[in-house]
């Protein structure tokens, strides 16, 4: 698997964000990397702290299509699961990317974008970018945030791998 990185922008004064890159190098088609990361249902396949997704409305892949993601992915302090509504905003499965919006969430995420775009590498490998914008959280500072987000999102891009090829799951379980 290719090297991981993670680029922090501070904000400019009077910038209301935080923002955070990740990227990384996979060693699949990009067509296969989109065929995974593009399905919602498939979610929990890359993604380590999701257990399900559930559709809440409109056609997956078109603008305005609701999912509700839950999980693990930030840890709550009654031990309940952390929830996310999110809306995609578009999606171009021409550049192979797309953006969804936090709507609500039990974690302060409401109002926050995620980004994720594929370039096509070379010989069967894809680049895998993506990207982040939040509002300030209370009660933490924004170095902990984004840097949590990004072992978050880093993972994330580590499993894709795994998931489109099973053959491998030895290497990605550790076993």
């Amino acid at each position: 698997m290719g090297t991981v990185q993670i680029f922090l922008q501070k904000n400019e004064a009077g910038d209301e964000k935080w923002r955070g890159s990740v990227g990384s190098l996979v060693e699949a088609p990009i067509d296969q990397v989109w065929n995974l990361v593009s399905q919602s249902s498939r979610l929990s396949e890359w993604m380590p702290v999701v257990e399900r997704c559930t559709d809440l409305g409109g056609e997956e892949g078109f603008p305005g299509y609701v999912r509700l993601v839950s999980g693990f992915m930030f840890p709550q302090n009654d031990g309940d699961r952390s929830w996310i509504k999110e809306r995609l905003v578009s999606m171009d499965t021409s550049s192979h990317s797309y953006v969804y919006k936090m709507e609500a969430s039990n974690v302060g995420l409401d109002g926050s974008t995620n980004s994720l775009t594929l370039f096509d590498y070379e010989d069967d490998t894809t680049l895998v970018n993506w990207t982040f914008e939040i509002n300030p959280l209370e009660g933490t500072s924004e170095d902990t945030i984004i840097d949590y987000l990004g072992f978050l999102y880093k993972s994330c891009i580590n499993k894709i791998k795994c998931a489109i090829d099973t053959s491998s799951q030895s290497e990605c379980t550790g076993e």
